[in-house]
């Protein structure tokens, strides 16, 4: 995003993965950006490629109803040219769908959004002492944005309110695919995120991970009323 941003320096752990190996405290410190712009065009290969496999066999088995039985999307970019060509990989996110929301309403480049969301780079290894003092390696992804912590709850959660046109070209893209009550796992390329640029905490050529929860659209010159959150 542009303006977005507040590049935050928070550290997740992956509980599912943890403590990867030990090492000697002779050993130098690990870079966890060693052949950055190389691993994340991996792992962002990785994840399309999971994408259209699942795609596929949703279409296999449930053809034109397809979408009913994928949790998976990938989308094109919206903003290129007539003539550009989008043939690459890099030129599409990749979507995993948590839930679906009641809205028929997908915003566009000129509306404004109300939305949570919190932003992940790849998980990558991180070389820290443990509660024995001892230097291990650990596989963590960090976080670098977020409009709320802990676990994402609609009821207390205050959206951030923005225009569509405010973000970069992946987050847009997604946007104008959700309608009022998404919630999206997004994966983007560099090149729809920052490319060979940095930004705050986040190193040239990261691939970006977003959960996206499309609170409310309004359409442009609409107006937008005052966000209240419901209280039981």
């Amino acid at each position: 995003m542009k303006s977005l941003f507040r590049s935050i320096a928070f550290i997740v752990t992956i509980a599912s993965i943890g403590t990867i190996s030990s090492c000697s405290d002779d050993e130098q410190a690990y870079d966890p950006y060693h052949d950055w712009k190389a691993r994340n065009t991996e792992w962002f290969a990785t994840v399309a490629d999971s994408a259209r496999t699942a795609i596929g066999r949703a279409k296999a088995q449930f053809g034109d109803d397809w979408q009913a039985h994928c949790q998976w999307r990938m989308y094109k970019r919206l903003d290129h040219a007539q003539d550009y060509n989008t043939g690459r990989l890099d030129d599409s996110i990749c979507v995993r769908i948590v839930s679906d929301g009641a809205g028929s309403y997908s915003p566009t480049w000129s509306d404004s959004i109300r939305f949570s969301y919190r932003g992940w780079m790849m998980p990558t290894t991180y070389r820290l002492y443990n509660q024995e003092n001892q230097l291990v390696d650990s596989l963590r992804q960090e976080v670098f944005d977020q409009t709320y912590y802990g676990a994402f709850d609609p009821s207390t959660a205050a959206p951030s309110l923005q225009p569509v046109s405010a973000f970069v070209t992946g987050f847009t893209t997604a946007l104008q695919y959700m309608v009022e009550g998404d919630s999206w796992m997004i994966y983007m390329p560099c090149r729809l995120a920052y490319g060979d640029t940095d930004h705050g905490s986040i190193p040239a050529y990261s691939t970006l991970l977003f959960h996206i929860h499309l609170a409310a659209v309004y359409p442009c010159n609409s107006g937008v009323p005052d966000w209240k959150v419901k209280q039981e």
